[in-house]
């Protein structure tokens, strides 16, 4: 079905629904590279104007990519539910911008609603709204996960401790883990990107924060973030494994360049389940995704690079994840180029995110031949803190030694959270609070109170 538009005395038309989502897609770098973006400003207008007369229910009938040849659009289709739908079935997309945005429509109409859409709907509504409609539609929507400890309730946000290291340091990586709690990170996670897949140096790092977290008896969960291969045959051979990593997109082909399929993350899924290691909760997924992951992989389809994202939560929500990740300017301004658009990405991945029901969090992150800076990041990371976000990065200084590229910082979520007076996970929180590192406020305790904890800290990592 082609769909046209008329702005004065010009009109446009668009071949089918695929072409009118990307010709909508505000301005990135992806979309123009691979041939599918909006010409001009008029077209993207002429295009939104299309998009918002859209019946919902089109999606459902006129799949982006035919079920019979992917299953991520299997996937979304048989796991639709029309009683879920019922409810918002006679909108169209502009309809339902307003329904979002609407006083009467509260968290309970979103829980309600969450398994009656699909990617495509939630996709196609971000790209008739502006930030701040990111912003207040998804704080409606607090998403909630819990494994050893409780992440995503509302006033609450989350850091992913990442202490990663370019030779996989045992005593380096301790030792940036350590200043990160001191500062209050970690509740979401403490995980570690590893410079090799080598199953021995993966053992060897779950068992030294496994050790850390039972010695002084922290309520959070750790991983490797390893390929869920490895991460299965560490399983095997009895490692400690809290949380099962995997990238993943939103298109089968995407995710067979990863070397993942539907039925290789049940089988982590499951295998990460016997372990029952959960003490509140078994959510147990870490998923990391990203906008341009299909392009790079040409495996988009002449889908826009926002909407491929958005199916990749699809894949996420069928395996009920503790943490989704999206690592918003990780691949480089060939997707997303300069501050602007990192920041319109981040608002619409945790947006799409939470109206599907995915826990979601986001690297606040930029390459250092993007056109951003640490201000870019900064605005960012105020606007997703008002959002909801359910977690962010915390690395030493913001810059990642082995992944070269750069995130925010231990102080970056102190400022967060006193700005918007956003608090810890409350089991963490708790901990913090007994080892006397945070007050009842939350606030920092002076460095004398923790020097027990530093210096039995040194001790076990044979620190002088």
């Amino acid at each position: 079905m082609s769909y046209t538009e008329s702005i004065g005395s010009r009109t446009y038309r668009f071949a089918d629904l695929k072409t009118l989502l990307a010709k909508s897609s505000p301005q990135r770098s992806g979309d123009q590279l691979a041939g599918i973006a909006a010409a001009c400003e008029e077209e993207r207008v002429a295009a939104k104007m299309a998009l918002a007369q859209v019946p919902l229910r089109t999606f459902l009938n006129d799949p982006l990519i035919p079920y019979e040849s992917d299953e991520v659009t299997r996937l979304i289709i048989d796991e639709h539910s029309p009683q879920a739908f019922a409810e918002i079935s006679h909108l169209t997309v502009g309809d339902f911008r307003n329904w979002l945005l609407s006083t009467a429509t509260d968290t309970d109409a979103l829980t309600r609603i969450t398994q009656g859409l699909t990617p495509e709907m939630v996709a196609a509504v971000s790209k008739l709204m502006r930030n701040q409609d990111l912003i207040a539609a998804s704080r409606k929507r607090p998403v909630i996960t819990r494994f050893r400890n409780t992440v995503g309730l509302p006033g609450r946000m989350s850091v992913r401790l990442q202490p990663n290291h370019p030779t996989d340091d045992v005593k380096g990586i301790a030792a940036s883990m350590l200043d990160g709690l001191m500062y209050g990170c970690g509740d979401a996670l403490i995980g570690i990107n590893p410079a090799s897949d080598n199953l021995a140096a993966i053992t060897k790092l779950l068992l030294m924060i496994d050790d850390f977290r039972q010695r002084y008896q922290v309520p959070t969960q750790s991983c490797v973030l390893t390929h869920v291969t490895s991460t299965i045959a560490a399983i095997e051979k009895g490692a400690p494994v809290d949380l099962v990593f995997q990238s993943i997109a939103g298109t089968e082909k995407a995710n067979a360049s990863f070397g993942i399929s539907l039925a290789l993350l049940q089988e982590a899924y499951d295998a990460g389940l016997s372990l029952k290691r959960g003490t509140v909760g078994s959510n147990l997924m870490y998923f990391e995704t990203g906008q341009g992951s299909a392009l790079s992989a040409d495996a988009h389809f002449g889908v826009d690079q926002q909407t491929c994202e958005a199916r990749a939560y699809a894949v996420a929500r069928k395996f009920k994840p503790f943490l989704v990740n999206t690592v918003v300017g990780f691949i480089g301004p060939e997707y997303l180029y300069d501050g602007k658009q990192i920041t319109r990405a981040g608002l619409e991945d945790h947006f799409c995110g939470k109206l599907l029901g995915v826990p979601m969090g986001c690297d606040i992150c930029y390459t250092n031949h993007a056109e951003a800076d640490q201000d870019d990041m900064d605005n960012l990371l105020t606007l997703l803190g008002v959002a909801g976000i359910n977690f962010i990065m915390g690395v030493p200084g913001a810059d990642d030694v082995m992944l070269n590229y750069q995130s925010t910082s231990f102080h970056d979520a102190l400022y967060v959270r006193d700005v918007l007076g956003l608090r810890r996970a409350p089991e963490f929180e708790e901990w913090l609070e007994s080892m006397q590192i945070i007050d009842e406020r939350g606030a920092l305790i002076g460095a004398s109170a923790r020097q027990p904890l530093l210096e039995g800290a040194r001790d076990w990592m044979g620190i002088a």
